[in-house]
């Protein structure tokens, strides 16, 4: 493989311990990476309010380098708080995904700011509140709030039947919409041709960087496509099996026993000792 010199990297059951802390093994790791000339670049479905605390425990805020947020809508400068790259859901697309979400009884979610708007209280939110950090705010009117359209939509439930929601997403929006499950009880509706995948192509290029000289690695399926464009794609062993079946390796480390640091020292750290000495 390629040198690295871009390295993405997933957050929540990637980066994040079980209780949503970056161990100091795994910081160090990132750290002597970015050392040794490699950018770093955190991949989330979170809102930048939600990253914050992870950009500064990482240093990220003092140098220039990029966050992408809600899984590729927007693209933030990390040390300035600038947005670079930003797109959404028009309001009609938006509005047909929520009647069609709320019609089959389920509730339906907007990031605004530091903040998380929902259509109906449900045990799911209260676990992305959990989760982020976010304030938590039930909207009677949520038609309302998206009526100009939004970044996204999520919808929380229980996964076995989100299956079908998605299904019946998928037929009536076709591909005027990106549909995935980020957790198992969260189905995420993105602009069309957005995802984590495009977002990198954009940093990627920002950069100056070939695709064989990028590293991601994540868990999930909002990670999909920003592992397959990847010149090297890493899964978790934490992670969901579809994500596993299409990367180039599997960590040997959980999220909870430092997998991200034992891919850094493997693939980025070991090979920079080499070439040095």
């Amino acid at each position: 493989m390629s040198a690295v010199r871009l390295l993405a990297l997933d957050l929540d059951d990637t980066l994040l311990r079980s209780d949503l802390t970056i161990s100091y093994r795994n910081r160090n790791a990132i750290k002597k990476a970015e050392a040794a000339g490699v950018t770093v670049v955190l991949a989330s479905g979170r809102i930048p309010a939600a990253m914050e605390r992870y950009t500064k425990f990482l240093g990220m805020h003092r140098k220039p380098g990029y966050l992408i947020c809600l899984n590729g809508v927007l693209i933030q400068e990390s040390h300035a708080g600038s947005i670079i790259y930003e797109t959404g859901i028009d309001a009609p697309t938006a509005l047909t995904a929520f009647n069609l979400a709320d019609a089959e009884g389920f509730a339906v979610q907007i990031y605004e700011n530091d903040i998380m708007y929902v259509s109906r209280h449900n045990e799911f939110t209260d676990y992305d509140k959990q989760l982020t950090g976010l304030q938590q705010v039930v909207v009677d009117d949520f038609r309302s709030m998206i009526s100009d359209g939004c970044h996204k939509l999520l919808i929380p439930g229980e996964p076995a039947l989100l299956k079908p929601l998605q299904s019946l997403l998928h037929n009536f929006l076709g591909d005027d919409v990106t549909l995935f499950t980020s957790k198992p009880y969260f189905l995420e509706i993105l602009p069309a041709r957005t995802d984590k995948g495009t977002a990198l192509v954009k940093v990627a290029g920002f950069l100056g960087i070939n695709r064989e000289e990028v590293l991601a690695i994540g868990d999930s399926m909002n990670d999909e496509a920003m592992l397959r464009w990847a010149g090297t794609s890493v899964a978790m062993v934490n992670g969901d099996e579809r994500i596993k079946s299409i990367a180039n390796m599997i960590t040997e480390k959980s999220n909870d026993d430092d997998g991200v640091a034992e891919v850094i020292e493997k693939l980025i750290l070991s090979k920079t000792a080499v070439h040095n000495g």
